[in-house]
């Protein structure tokens, strides 16, 4: 898991380029909804759940490709942070959007959000340096015989942290990353994380199985085509606008190209941004299962996209869109072939006479 200097390393992009994505998103979605005579307020509703990318997804394969740690991994949890951070202000702002509301309430809804979101992570800060590394000692010396109380424990502290986050309006993902980044800074994270792995595999599984749950096979199936064509959009125009918005804060093209691949999925928050705008009647009908098929589709797709790093890598050598690093990607030391038969290594030493 990241830790705070890690975060903080990035802390321009993640903050001013994770706001920035979301406004673009909403005032983009805006715009276009109003221009193609769709309701405006439908459209800056898309551009919110278009900004949302899931934490949990991407988290676990930057892990599984050990990018968690490269230049592209650290922007890519810092502006997932932002974004986990963000929640609770979306949502506060719904009612506006819906006309359930009033502008001063709304922003007095957005402004309690804040305040409980700032004291919400100056308490963690507190916890994280006096009762956090005493709790893991005191279950490590319980746990002499079996890992298993070590083990529960670290769920049950992970999920008492996610508890508390959601009964504060904030968000589930907020809390159970906080509650990692805790962990993260005391001598027995390395030790946490080999206990827990077997059991973070399970939940991803059944993460995974919640998400098939939640598609409507009958629309699916009727409107494929539709469905397949928004994706494939959605994942094109999320890419290049991360990208744009990351290479604005003077990193490279690579390292832009694959942030903006990392966060190309809408967000599992989705799901719960479409049942309050349903329930608020701001977005109805076809609409509503249009986007929660696209939202669940774009998840599925995030391994696949994982999987095209390589070779988006590899084409972007070729092309000399970038040159390569190998340490932002993971990557070092694999070697890869081009057509000529000929081997070049991720490592270059830069340009020379032929």
């Amino acid at each position: 898991v990241s830790t705070l200097s890690q975060l903080r390393a990035v802390r321009a992009v993640a903050v001013l380029g994770g706001l920035l994505q979301i406004i673009l998103f909403m005032f983009l979605c805006g715009i276009s909804a109003t221009l193609c005579g769709g309701k405006t307020k439908e459209g800056v509703f898309v551009g919110v759940l278009l900004s949302m990318s899931s934490t949990a997804v991407v988290l676990k394969f930057l892990m599984e490709k050990n990018s968690i740690n490269a230049l592209h991994g650290q922007v890519t949890v810092g502006i997932l942070v932002l974004q986990d951070c963000a929640v609770g202000l979306l949502f506060a702002l719904l009612p506006i959007l819906s006309g359930a509301s009033g502008l001063l309430h709304g922003v007095a809804s957005m402004t309690k959000s804040l305040v409980l979101l700032i004291s919400f992570l100056g308490i963690l800060s507190i916890l994280s340096r006096t009762c956090v590394p005493w709790f893991l000692k005191l279950m490590i010396s319980l746990s002499s015989q079996t890992n298993e109380l070590y083990q529960l424990a670290a769920v049950a502290f992970c999920l008492l942290f996610a508890w508390c986050s959601d009964k504060l309006g904030l968000s589930l993902e907020l809390g159970s990353f906080a509650a990692g980044v805790m962990i993260s800074t005391t001598d027995l994270a390395q030790h946490t994380l080999e206990q827990i792995e077997p059991i973070r595999n399970l939940f991803a599984a059944l993460f995974l199985a919640s998400i098939g749950m939640l598609i409507n096979v009958h629309f699916l199936w009727n409107h494929v085509d539709i469905l397949l064509a928004a994706v494939i959009l959605v994942i094109t125009i999320k890419t290049f606008i991360v990208s744009i918005v990351v290479k604005g804060f003077g990193y490279n093209n690579k390292t832009s190209l694959l942030v903006g691949m990392s966060l190309a999925q809408i967000g599992e928050f989705a799901f719960v941004l479409l049942s309050r705008a349903s329930s608020i009647h701001l977005i109805e009908g076809k609409l509503y299962l249009l986007l929660l098929g696209t939202t669940a589709l774009s998840l599925v797709t995030t391994p696949l996209l994982f999987k095209m790093i390589p070779a988006v890598v590899h084409l972007g050598v070729l092309l000399r869109w970038f040159s390569v690093d190998s340490n932002q990607l993971g990557l070092k030391g694999e070697v890869l072939r081009i057509d000529s038969g000929k081997r070049i290594n991720l490592i270059i030493q830069g340009p020379h006479d032929s």
